[in-house]
């Protein structure tokens, strides 16, 4: 089954930013190393690099007209810093890799939903 694991980006610190000088050189390895590992694995795709949340554009169509906000949807907290697809046996498996994403153990949630089509 594919399944589609959204990454949302929560409280740690953003990349570049003034606040991710307070992680150690050490826990920094050790989360690209995490996310390295996962994208070697061959039933994962990762999704392509995302821009900071805050050099995001919202777009809504109000009376038929679009409106744009900048900014993420949903603030920083609840940005979705990145996604993955991922080729799994059932959900328990799917969840099983989802939990290895480090955002899901530094702040932030991995979201999986089962890939469906729909048209």
């Amino acid at each position: 089954m594919q399944f589609v694991l959204i990454i949302y980006h929560g409280t740690f610190p953003l990349p570049g930013t003034p606040e991710s000088e307070s992680i150690s050189e050490e826990e920094r390895t050790a989360v690209y190393a995490d996310y390295a590992t996962l994208n070697k694995m061959e039933n994962m795709t990762p999704g392509p690099p995302l821009g900071l949340p805050e050099n995001a554009t919202t777009v809504r169509v109000e009376n038929g007209s679009a409106v744009t906000t900048e900014g993420p949807y949903l603030g920083v907290k609840g940005a979705v810093g990145g996604f993955y697809v991922v080729e799994a046996e059932d959900l328990a498996a799917a969840v099983a890799i989802a939990a290895r994403v480090p955002q899901a153990r530094l702040g932030g949630a991995v979201e999986v939903r089962p890939s469906a089509k729909y048209w």
